[in-house]
């Protein structure tokens, strides 16, 4: 009797998992949502060298060997166009070697691709804060 018993709830169960709706395998390739903002993103990655406002002067500029860049000047520094490429290619590869020597600017790339997983999400990120920067622009 108890053989029997087990056995119909062994198939109860089975028959009420095979009947549930299995959720649906997430494609990489579709367009996710907004993802962070922006500003949200500038926070958490940037303000601490850059500053809340942009300008270069955040928390721990004084720690560094170069300055940050003041990010409200860079559509001014380009002729008044905000430059949306050179901008995403410094946040997700680093800045291009100067004769100088190189900055102290992280590169968030790899960062990124630990933190959103697909490169959809990436650029997502990137081009969100690239956004909120062009909107710091000074006039």
């Amino acid at each position: 009797m108890r053989y029997a018993i087990l056995c119909g709830l062994l198939l109860l169960l089975g028959f009420a998992a095979a009947t549930q709706e299995k959720p649906t395998a997430r494609n990489e390739s579709t367009e996710p949502t907004a993802g962070p903002s922006g500003r949200r993103t500038y926070r958490e990655y940037c303000a601490s060298c850059h500053g809340e406002n942009a300008k270069g002067a955040g928390p721990m500029a004084t720690a560094l060997k170069t300055p940050p860049a003041d990010l409200t000047t860079l559509a001014k520094k380009n002729g008044g166009k905000f430059p949306y490429e050179y901008v995403a290619g410094v946040v997700r590869f680093g800045k291009p070697i100067s004769a100088h020597g190189s900055s102290d600017m992280p590169v968030w790339g790899p960062i990124f691709s630990m933190v959103d997983y697909n490169e959809i999400a990436i650029r997502q990120r990137i081009r969100n804060l690239c956004e909120y920067l062009a909107s710091l622009q000074e006039k």
